[in-house]
């Protein structure tokens, strides 16, 4: 029997370090902890906190370094001079979308998110294009906002100063102003399809973040077979796809080639001058998976950061208040707060950018590829490397934000009391694969704050702590903690 054991343990052993041979001696990647055959560096993941334990790395192996999910190195960047170096300084060569596993199935390399290579440039050139024409970043789209804007401000009156929490109306505003343009008309809030709709993509969200969710990125070929919530990501994906095509053969049926009016007709006007290209990208799965990006992208995202933004607004009501004199002096109480007009306040602009860098919804990225062999900082990074450029790092990086764990807005004003633009905040990413969306979320984020505190003073019953308030640093989405405010008229 001992001798038994001992040949088994001389055999494990030998795999192992045949393993590590093939993992450290036949190449340069950057430094990182030593993988175990099979679940790679798994162990050093501490249970549903990926992004805690990625910032831990950081702390322990510097800037650039490797981490083995399963078998599949992954090589994981930090600091803003590391990102920057990556995806702006050298974004050809780290330009590509890396795969994500809770999503893959469902949109299999369609799309504008998750496509690379010819199919991407085409549709994101396209996207880009024509949410410009549709308003995107312009004034053509700001009375949109500000109409949804007042529409939730009838909502907020409504409740009379009760305390409630505010998560699913600031969804439904935002998601409101996603549908006007993508399916050319807003939902009434209370619409029966429109709550199903946001049902769906809020859990897509939390099961994504979920432990499962991270555990599906990390080691997706196990996960495939080991029962789990993980496995409704398929069909909660599926359950909006359906949705998005509902909406797609409505516009079929009354479509007008020579005027679109939305998005969906300016895709169906493209597939239709394409038919004959037997290699088009313009197809139904190319539009039903962008418009699906779009929302993902779109909702819960800029939902999360308003609503960081109000709870921090609730911890420092001093805060709040120089932003309401701010909007006092430049915008008044008689009319409805413009774009432009944060070109004179600067002081709730610094708030803005603070609530981005602090709050970090966002934390991880998505995931680049390298698109060919590369030489980085002194390691060799073969073709088809995964890459996490780690947002957290770069919004929490010592070097740029002294004291980073503080909420300071102060850290983007200059001696005069101006704005001052730090190209280390990098909540939409950077480089090629910036998110689309930027202009439109940052005129929203800005019109929503201002008209809230134009019309009413926040509280809550609740006193928060800095705890509280603190980014949890869990998985893909960075969402502040439940909590229920009032709104007072002013």
């Amino acid at each position: 029997m001992d001798i038994t054991w001992m040949g088994i343990l001389i055999l494990l052993f030998l795999f192992i370090y045949s393993t590590w041979e093939n993992f450290y001696r036949k190449r340069n990647l950057p430094p990182g902890p030593t993988p175990l055959p099979l679940i790679g560096t798994l162990l050093h993941i501490t249970r549903g906190r990926l992004v805690e334990s990625l910032m831990k790395l950081w702390d322990q192996y510097g800037s650039v370094y490797t981490l083995y999910f399963g078998s599949r190195p992954v090589v994981v960047l930090c600091g803003y001079e590391a990102v920057k170096e990556a995806l702006i300084d050298r974004g050809e060569e780290f330009g590509a979308r890396g795969p994500v596993p809770v999503l893959e199935k469902f949109t299999q390399g369609y799309g504008i998110s998750l496509s690379n290579g010819q199919r991407w440039k085409l549709i994101r050139t396209f996207t880009v294009r024509t949410l410009k024409s549709f308003g995107f970043g312009k004034k053509s789209i700001e009375w949109k906002i500000q109409t949804e804007v007042q529409c939730i401000m009838d909502e907020f009156r409504k409740l009379n100063g009760r305390p409630f929490d505010p998560h699913k109306k600031l969804m439904d505003a935002f998601s409101n102003v996603l549908c006007s343009v993508i399916f050319g008309d807003r939902f009434e809030y209370k619409d029966e399809r429109f709550i199903k709709f946001l049902r769906i993509a809020e859990e897509s969200f939390q099961l994504s973040s979920s432990t499962w969710g991270q555990l599906q990125s990390m080691l997706p070929s196990v996960m495939n077979y080991v029962p789990g919530p993980h496995h409704r990501l398929i069909s909660i994906s599926e359950e909006l796809g359906e949705f998005i095509h509902e909406r797609v053969k409505a516009s079929q049926e009354t479509l007008d080639p020579s005027s679109p009016r939305h998005f969906i007709d300016s895709f169906l006007i493209k597939m239709d001058e394409e038919k004959k290209n037997p290699n088009t990208e313009f197809n139904l799965k190319n539009l039903l998976m962008t418009t699906h990006n779009l929302f993902v992208a779109g909702m819960e995202t800029v939902t999360s950061t308003l609503r960081y933004g109000l709870l921090i607004l609730l911890k420092y009501p001093e805060v709040q208040a120089k932003i309401q004199k701010e909007i006092d002096q430049v915008i008044g109480r008689d009319r409805v707060p413009n774009f432009e007009d944060r070109m004179i306040m600067h002081y709730t602009q610094a708030v803005i950018q603070e609530v981005h860098r602090f709050g970090d919804v966002l934390p991880l990225n998505l995931p680049h590829m390298v698109t060919k062999d590369v030489e980085f900082r002194g390691y060799q990074i073969p073709k088809g490397t995964d890459i996490y450029p780690l947002l957290c790092t770069v919004h929490h990086d010592p070097k740029e934000f002294p004291s980073p764990w503080k909420f300071d807005p102060n850290r983007f004003l200059d001696e005069n009391g101006q704005f001052k633009k730090n190209d280390a905040v990098m909540p939409f990413s950077a480089g090629k694969r910036i998110c689309p969306g930027e202009n439109l979320a940052r005129m929203e984020l800005f019109i929503f704050l201002t008209t809230i505190l134009q019309n009413f003073k926040l509280t809550s019953p609740t006193k928060f702590s800095e705890y509280d308030i603190a980014p949890k640093l869990a998985g893909f989405l960075n969402a502040p903690i439940d909590y229920e405010l009032s709104f007072i008229p002013r």
